[in-house]
């Protein structure tokens, strides 16, 4: 499994941004009011990113040798694509975020301060997953073995000779 790139997490902000626009300039086409998150939205990112990391700190524990119960090793993988689909997901909904903001502050009109802090909320919110999905992230890998065979290496020597 290769960790989270900043392309992909680039591109999800991008195509959540795009949504986030299109959305609301749809909704103010059809007359009807603008998109607001719930404020439970923020919230449950942010909850998401603490439980994010709780979860990976005891598989951090046993793979660097301070705890002396395992870790099964599909559990830390299910840990690990779990912190990488949260970082995903928390670029997404950074990208909606703004997105939101950018249709609204680009308006004529003055938006409401409750609307644009439910907003403002879900994007600081959205920063917090993604770090905690990252950090969780990294908390879940294997540090390199020194006796580790270099790529091509085999037992009985190297490939091709």
């Amino acid at each position: 499994m290769k960790r989270t790139g900043a392309g992909i997490l680039i591109t999800a902000v991008i195509i959540g941004g795009v949504f986030g626009f299109v959305l609301d300039t749809m909704l103010t086409a059809m007359g009807r009011a603008t998109f607001v998150p719930a404020a439970s939205l923020p919230t449950i990112l942010a909850l998401l990113g603490v439980v994010i990391v709780v979860l990976a700190v005891p598989v951090y524990r046993a793979t660097r040798g301070r705890s002396d119960r395992r870790i099964d090793p599909f559990r830390a993988l299910r840990i690990a694509m779990l912190a990488k689909a949260s970082s995903l997901v928390g670029a997404a909904a950074l990208g909606f975020g703004v997105g939101l903001l950018a249709f609204l502050l680009s308006r004529p009109a003055t938006p409401s301060i409750g609307s644009m802090g439910s907003i403002i909320a879900t994007v600081v919110c959205a920063v917090v997953l993604v770090v905690a999905g990252l950090v969780a992230e990294q908390l879940c890998t294997l540090r390199k073995d020194d006796d580790d065979d270099t790529p091509g290496d085999t037992p009985a020597g190297p490939i091709g000779i």
